[in-house]
């Protein structure tokens, strides 16, 4: 009998060995700076593969995590909150020494982010800011405010109320134009629409844009999950309440290009695009591809290019740099307050693209292939 309890005792003792031992990530009190990449995990949450600008983040930090060594479990949430929660969970009871999160909703990993804390697991923020939580470590992104600017000057550009190189337009107005903003849970819909609006609101005070719908605040004119459908939904129905007297649509303020697509769709139903009653001055964002060819088609008018290639490059930099018991660079400890603390942040550049820059800006720089750009599909 004694044999047997200390059979058990000793078994036991060896199962809490290990599972002390499995699963141990950087929460674990592990030296990251002292183990090769091979032996690291870092944990990527993705929120959707509804959109081809998410497909791309997540395969291009993982490739870039790759090439330096380090082991990646990459996640898609599908849009859905209790996925991404869930996701992120198990990446933590695995053991992942980092984590790279682009939130669905800025305000809802909170108890993730505490677990992740108390492994001593760093967290690094992906273009969509988590908020109300201390423990954010980082925060990879590009000038949001910046992105909203170039959203309104091409607009305006479009518009031939201000040229290219910031002059006035030979055109006075007044324009009907309507406003679309992103989804309110993603921290960067306020940024691009503060700085969309901060550029519009000398021409809509001359009336030389007016909105006539009279939806100029962000949560009327909000897209929830940035879908292209709600946003086709809204512009139909503009188009019914407030189009209804032969007065037509000159331009649309859109922050992304799915929202553009919708956007386009409403309009091209209702007979906008030909000579009689052309196309709306159409903005966006994220350079998709199927945009992308309708720029080049001159339907829509342009869309603001964020290489997503070096948001992945200044990701894994910064994995890496916490892995290796470092801080790593950020140039802006200012802008960005998640409503507990200013989170430490490396802002990347944006370009805007007219029909003009497809060859230049995306083509030259292998972002897209010039067939690519033609059949409106990537390969």
């Amino acid at each position: 009998m004694n044999r047997r309890l200390l059979a058990a005792l000793g078994a036991a003792a060896v199962a809490l060995s290990l599972a002390a031992c499995s699963g141990e990530g950087a929460g674990s009190g592990t030296d990251t700076a002292s183990q090769a990449p091979a032996d690291l995990t870092i944990g990527v949450s993705m929120p959707t593969q509804t959109s081809e600008r998410w497909i791309a983040d997540g395969k291009s930090v993982k490739e870039k995590l790759e090439a330096k060594g380090y082991k990646v479990d990459l996640q898609y949430a599908g849009d859905d909150i209790p996925t991404q929660s869930q996701q992120v969970d198990q990446m933590i009871t695995q053991g992942a020494d980092a984590l790279i999160i682009a939130a669905i909703d800025g305000t809802a990993l909170s108890g993730q982010l505490q677990a992740a804390a108390d492994k001593k697991i760093p967290v690094i923020s992906y273009d969509r800011l988590i908020r109300d939580s201390p423990n954010v470590d980082f925060y990879v992104s590009f000038d949001n405010y910046k992105v909203g600017v170039a959203q309104a000057t091409a607009l305006l550009v479009g518009l031939g109320l201000q040229n290219k190189d910031g002059s006035k337009g030979s055109k006075t107005g007044p324009f009907n134009v309507e406003l679309f903003a992103g989804s309110l849970d993603d921290n960067n819909t306020r940024f691009f629409f503060n700085g969309a609006m901060d550029t519009l609101k000398p021409f809509i005070d001359s009336k030389a844009i007016v909105v006539k719908s009279k939806q100029t605040g962000v949560e009327q004119i909000a897209i929830l999950r940035w879908q292209q459908e709600t946003a086709q939904k809204r512009m139909e129905d503009l188009l019914t309440s407030s189009y209804n007297d032969g007065a037509k649509v000159d331009g649309v303020l859109s922050p992304y290009d799915g929202i553009s697509r919708g956007i386009i769709t409403a309009l091209q139903n209702a007979g906008y695009g030909n000579a009689a009653k052309p196309m709306a001055v159409v903005t966006g964002q994220d350079a998709e591809i199927a945009s992308v060819k309708l720029i080049n088609d001159g339907v829509q008018n342009s869309t603001i290019f964020k290489d997503t290639r070096l948001l992945a490059d200044q990701a894994a930099i910064a994995a890496e740099a916490f892995l290796k018991k470092q801080t790593p660079e950020a140039n802006d400890t200012k802008s960005y307050n998640n409503g507990v603390k200013v989170v430490p942040s490396y802002l990347l550049p944006i370009e805007t693209v007219y029909k003009d820059d497809i060859q230049k800006v995306l083509i030259d720089s292998q972002y897209y292939t010039a067939d690519e750009v033609k059949a409106g599909q990537a390969k």
